[in-house]
């Protein structure tokens, strides 16, 4: 019997359950790229060059000149991607023990990065020349990796709005920015008031049609297993939500059709207070961006971070390894998952900086991966600065600092007592000897060995006696 299909509706949406393999990867990799990146100052730079006093408008017109002479659409012959290499890009995202890879389908920018029927602003028609997208899925999958895309589409409609203001005074004063040209009207969307940088007030059905054309097109030649909308269902305003509801019956159907019956995408969607459109609880997987749960969620969920800025801007500073794995472990805990971005730069290579994280975000997870992928919640998240998982009936305790060797961790959590069995064994992952511990009515403690295995943060593997 075929398997039931998804309506645009609540009601069947909330049928919707987070596929396992999503819940066993708990960590995957993200990116924004596209032809903003020529200007290396990150991807709000689309908007803000077309503010009059912001720092973008001034940089671009000292740099470019101004943008009723030289406006984004110029980026695009710019961005060539000639170092370019998607395998060994991809291959290194495994090696940071990513499990899956969302690239950027398409930013506010409104430039779609793969071969779209619906849009001639794309990628395999101008600039680099590429179907993006779609080497990037070959890749991907060629390393064993779940593919995903995001699609940051429905703000575009107001969010470049800017491009069609003018200088309010000196020299340019009044003179229309290159988006007001009529020949551009495609790329930089009709002519219309609203500049909100959310999702538009009250999109108009022309866009919505062609928001939702694009998507389906996008889900139809990719088939995603994961898919984020930067924000909540689209639209807000009169459609409240149902043009997104249609997305999401569609990403699910299509997915059922590729894996036998099975529903295996995930849907990520933020809260976003209405800017960001309809939010509904049940209908798709929890997204925080820049943020996490302060506490264990009975539901899976997902942080969406970066290393720095989302886009490459250069000299940006970006965070410690020591801090990015240490998120990591925090949000696992608490029944999480987190979505890294790093930004490449515009001709498709990846900073020093930015390898160098990757290389020891892999590293601790070569050693701690165990605690790390496949664990489930335990009892509790936290212990001052040990945090729990659990996997059937194996507990992971990861400390995020230490004392000195030779030193004792004491971990109140587990003392024996009511609810707590007793320990048969207490493992440190990637040791080379056997560890010295007890466990009594007030705590477990564990003896610091003299060298460690990693650095940043260690696990220890604790069975007990009666699972």
């Amino acid at each position: 019997m075929a398997a039931k299909q998804f309506e645009p509706t609540l009601a069947s949406l909330l049928d919707y359950e987070c596929p396992t393999w999503f819940r066993d990867a708990k960590f995957g990799i993200y990116i924004h790229w596209g032809a903003y990146s020529v200007a290396e100052r990150a991807e709000w730079y689309v908007r803000h060059m077309y503010m009059e006093g912001h720092p973008d408008y001034v940089h671009h017109c000292k740099t470019y000149g101004h943008p009723s002479e030289f406006g984004y659409k110029d980026f695009i012959p710019l961005w060539k991607a000639e170092n370019w290499d998607p395998d060994a890009v991809v291959a290194l995202f495994k090696r940071a023990g990513a499990k899956y890879f969302t690239p950027c389908a398409i930013h506010h920018d409104n430039f779609d990065l793969w071969n779209s029927r619906h849009h001639r602003w794309n990628s395999a028609n101008m600039g680099p020349k590429k179907d993006i997208t779609g080497l990037w899925r070959e890749a991907t999958l060629e390393q064993g990796l779940r593919f995903g895309v995001t699609t940051h589409l429905a703000r575009s409609y107001s969010w470049m709005n800017t491009s069609k203001g003018a200088d309010k005074s000196g020299p340019r004063r009044g003179v229309p920015y290159d988006g007001a040209d009529p020949e551009y009207r495609d790329f930089y969307h009709e002519p219309h008031p609203d500049t909100d940088r959310r999702q538009p007030s009250n999109a108009p059905e022309s866009w919505r049609r062609q928001w939702a054309a694009r998507i389906k097109d996008l889900i139809d030649n990719y088939h995603p297993d994961h898919l984020y909308f930067d924000g909540a269902i689209p639209f807000r305003g009169q459609d409240y939500g149902q043009t997104g509801m249609e997305i999401l019956a569609h990403l699910y159907n299509d997915s059922m059709a590729q894996h036998d019956g099975r529903q295996e995408a995930v849907m990520c969607i933020k809260r976003g207070g209405g800017t960001h459109g309809v939010y509904v609880d049940g209908v798709a997987t929890l997204d925080m961006e820049r943020h996490r749960a302060d506490e264990i969620l009975a539901d899976p969920w997902q942080t969406d971070t970066s290393i720095g800025p989302w886009g490459y801007r250069a000299g940006a500073a970006y965070r410690p390894v020591q801090e990015l794995v240490h998120e990591l472990v925090d949000i696992v805990s608490k029944n999480g998952n987190v979505l890294l971005n790093v930004p490449p730069k515009a001709d498709g290579s990846l900073d020093g900086e930015t390898v160098a994280r990757l290389e020891g975000i892999g590293d601790w997870l070569a050693v701690n991966g165990e605690a790390i992928y496949g664990t489930r919640p335990w009892l509790t998240h936290a212990e001052g600065n040990v945090r729990f998982t659990r996997k059937a009936g194996t507990l992971y305790v990861t400390a995020l600092e230490w004392p000195e060797a030779g030193g004792t961790l004491g971990i109140r959590s587990l003392a024996h007592g009511e609810g707590i069995s007793p320990i048969a064994e207490v493992t440190l992952l990637g040791g080379d000897g056997t560890l010295r511990w007890g466990q009594d009515q007030d705590m477990l403690r564990l003896v610091i060995p003299e060298t460690l295995p990693s650095a940043h943060a260690f696990s220890f593997r604790v069975e007990f006696a009666t699972p």
